[in-house]
């Protein structure tokens, strides 16, 4: 037997593959279904089935594309109703992989047909659950996210996780692993651990969720402090039920190389967005004019997610050379299927043809504090786009949240002519938030390098809500 973590840290998501005797299955595959054939081609083994823990969220499976391509059969749990061909299984239902065993547990809770599989190795001994949203290391699955019905409550999701982790999961013996579907970074969660995989053991002493806690303070404990999820959640979850383009689809799509003049008569005959991919630094130095940042190297995924509402919104990008493929790939996972090319030779080709460029301003945190020393009213200015969590532990005295996550919301707010300084925790959301605001026509946008932690080195005074509260008192 062979169980294989296939971790993927942009989304904090987790694919399994698993193996024994010339057969294979996998667990929750991402959109790029090629790195799982070439595996089980490798080893020379059949793919038999592909098993779904729930309708993700959070990314696009690749699940169709890759039965298609190995003739392995789609496995959902209880109560799942796709628009394409799958299995759905019963309480209790068995699959053999193999000299092994893969278990049905029904675990609604996350989502209603959320399920957890049991692997039994060749002795038909409990080895390992594949838990998908329902139990994470740390954590469990946000109970929010199921399309609404006077059944389907947070209250009334939480109230089944509840039971399900007490009915199906816990009774299990303490030395079967628990493989979650996520891990710290994902949305789908509020505390997961960094940690991808554990003892079941070890989390009935460490996780909340598996305390013992009374299911009226669990229901209030998971309900109390949830984000709204990204508005991409529900849009992901639904192709995930309706079936997809493959991938070779989508890169055909978006490989489009063009020059500089291609590129710009694509941009105003289409309406597509620039998405400008590159490093924060990079795109400060020179970008091209009303393009939005969003790098790569960071939370690309969520932010394209939370800031590009519709899915179908054609996509032009600006990516550094030999990322190009990495990028439609990137985009692709979480829906954004309509990348209809890229810039040819970066922006490097742009400035050779001699084509208008912008930038953005930035300052060091000293500087800052020389510009505030020479011109104190600029304090009302300064803006944190951190989370408003993030904010309310610890800011500077006299900064302004405005978070990105909400930027549609205060965009209007302050006067386009006026200079304005953002910042984050270290650059990255500030630099997207620049980007966003200059093509909106603000004419005066800097970005602190360094974020917070640059500003709070460099002496500046800081508080928290509480403090706050406590002077106003």
């Amino acid at each position: 037997m062979k169980i294989e973590q296939l971790y993927t840290g942009c989304l904090a998501e987790a694919a399994y593959y698993i193996e024994s005797e010339g057969e294979a299955a996998i667990v929750d595959p991402l959109r790029e279904t090629l790195p799982y054939i070439h595996k089980a081609e490798k080893a020379g083994v059949k793919i038999k089935y592909v098993f779904e823990t729930h309708f993700h969220a959070d990314f696009v499976s690749g699940h169709v594309d890759l039965a298609k391509k190995t003739g392995a059969k789609i496995i959902y749990g209880p109560t799942a109703i796709t628009g394409f061909e799958s299995y759905t299984a019963t309480e209790g239902e068995e699959f053999k992989i193999g000299k092994i065993i893969i278990k049905v547990l029904h675990t609604p809770g996350h989502t209603p047909e959320s399920t957890t599989y049991l692997c039994l190795d060749e002795e038909g001994k409990p080895y390992c659950i594949f838990t998908g949203d329902t139990l994470f290391i740390g954590d469990v699955g946000r109970p929010d996210l199921a399309q609404k019905s006077s059944e389907t409550t947070p209250e009334a999701m939480a109230a089944a996780l509840y039971d399900s982790l007490r009915k199906k999961i816990m009774p299990l013996p303490n030395d079967v692993i628990v493989y979650p579907a996520h891990g710290a970074g994902s949305a789908c969660g509020k505390n997961m651990s960094k940690e991808t995989f554990d003892s079941l053991g070890n989390q009935k002493e460490t996780n909340y969720a598996l305390s013992d806690i009374s299911k009226e303070d669990f229901i209030k404990e998971l309900t109390t402090g949830i984000l709204p999820p990204p508005q991409y959640f529900p849009k992901n979850a639904k192709m995930n039920k309706e079936g997809i383009d493959t991938i070779e689809e989508v890169y055909e799509r978006g490989l489009n190389a063009f020059n500089p003049d291609e590129f710009e008569t694509t941009a105003n005959a289409t309406g597509a967005l620039m998405l400008d991919v590159r490093s924060p630094n990079a795109f400060a130095d020179a970008f091209i004019p009303n393009s939005i940042f969003i790098g790569l190297d960071g939370q690309f995924a969520p932010w394209v997610g939370a800031l590009i509402t519709d899915l179908k919104q054609p996509l032009l990008l600006v990516v550094d050379e030999g990322r190009e493929e990495e990028a439609v790939k990137r985009l692709a996972r979480v829906g954004y299927d309509f990348t209809i090319g890229y810039l040819k030779g970066g922006i490097s080709a742009w400035k050779a043809a001699g084509k208008e460029l912008d930038a953005v301003k930035t300052l060091s945190a000293d500087e800052l504090k020389s510009k505030l020393e020479a011109d104190s009213e600029i304090k009302n200015q300064v803006l944190d786009v951190r989370k408003p969590g993030e904010y309310d532990a610890e800011h500077l005295e006299f900064s302004l949240s405005r978070p990105l996550d909400l930027i549609n919301d205060w965009t209007n707010e302050f006067d386009k002519h006026q200079p304005y300084y953002l910042h984050c925790a270290g650059g990255y959301r500030s630099m997207i938030s620049s980007s966003i605001l200059k093509a909106r026509g603000y004419e005066n946008i800097t970005n602190i390098n360094g974020g917070f932690a640059a500003l709070k080195d460099a002496g500046f005074e800081t508080t928290d809500f509480v403090c706050q509260s406590k002077n106003m008192k």
